[in-house]
């Protein structure tokens, strides 16, 4: 049994190769999105959420042949460090990001938040902010194909 640490640093391993993969597959039509650092941070921080929540699994058992002895034969691959949880992780990502919006700090920076209810925004900044969020959700579709055709 691996040390919990060990853990931690391929969760935060595996959560910074997919914001890198996804930062690359954006390319230069990333400018749509306003404050791409922070688009990527609020990508990330779903990601965490989806980690954090993630019930314990065992290991994937690929033994579905038999050899000439009447035996298993295949993989036993450890979940953490499957194919399948990538994909369970980025299945629901995209319409995730509808939860988000592009705000102004009071620093002048902008900063992807996570909008804890629609309702609570204002009449005038409702459109906008859906316009923000809209924008985010399309991007990370378009590049989430790239992502799921690339494993076939």
């Amino acid at each position: 049994m691996e040390p919990r640490r060990a853990i931690h640093r391929r969760s935060g391993a595996l959560l910074l190769l997919l914001a890198a993969v996804f930062a690359a597959a954006a390319g230069a039509s990333a400018s749509a999105i306003g404050d791409k650092c922070a688009a990527c941070k609020a990508v990330a921080a779903e990601l965490e959420i989806g980690i954090s929540s993630e019930k314990p699994r065992n290991h994937l058992d690929l033994r579905n042949r038999l050899n000439s002895k009447g035996q298993r034969e295949g993989k036993v691959i450890d979940y953490r460090v499957s194919e399948l949880r990538i994909v369970e992780l980025l299945d629901d990502l995209c319409d995730k990001m509808q939860d988000y919006t592009l705000q102004k700090l009071e620093s002048g920076e902008k900063e992807w938040v996570k909008v804890p209810s629609w309702s609570s925004f204002q009449t005038d900044k409702k459109a906008a902010a859906r316009a923000h969020s809209k924008n985010l959700s399309s991007y990370c579709g378009r590049y989430g194909a790239v992502f799921s055709t690339s494993e076939n």
